[in-house]
C-alpha cells in the first residue's frame, strides 16, 4: 500500500473517530459502533509471517521486528502526519479551520497526488 493510500485511511480513521465522540457526547448513553476500518487496514497491511516450529524467541522477535517493523513505521508516520497538520491549525490559532477541515484538506492533497 502507497504512503498515500495510508495517509488517506488514517484521515478516514480519524475523521470517523471525530464523529464517533460527536456522537457520544450527543447521546451518552446510547451505542456508538465503530466502522472497523482500523482492524480493516492493519488486516490489508501487515504481512503474513511464517514461523518454522523450532524457532527460538530470538528468531521470532527478529523476524517479526523485521517483518513488522517497516509496515508500523508507515502507519506511524502517516497519523503523525495527519497530527502535525492539526496542531500546526491549533497552535496557529485559526478558527476559520475546524478538525474536519484540516483532516479534509489532507485527503484532498494526497487524492490529487493520484491525478497529477
Amino acid at each position: 500500500m502507497e504512503q498515500r493510500e495510508i495517509i488517506q485511511r488514517v484521515v478516514g480513521i480519524l475523521t470517523e473517530a471525530i464523529e464517533m465522540r460527536r456522537q457520544v457526547r450527543e447521546n451518552p448513553d446510547g451505542d456508538v459502533e465503530a466502522s472497523g476500518a482500523v482492524g480493516t487496514m492493519l488486516e490489508e497491511m501487515l504481512p503474513r509471517i511464517e514461523l518454522p516450529g523450532d524457532a527460538t524467541p530470538i528468531e521470532v522477535a527478529t523476524v517479526v521486528g523485521h517483518e513488522l517493523g517497516p509496515v508500523i513505521e508507515q502507519i506511524t508516520s502517516a497519523f503523525a502526519f495527519a497530527f502535525v497538520q492539526l496542531a500546526e491549525v491549533h497552535d496557529e490559532g485559526r478558527t476559520d479551520a475546524s478538525t474536519a477541515d484540516v483532516l479534509q484538506s489532507i485527503a484532498l492533497h494526497f487524492e490529487d497526488e493520484v491525478e497529477e
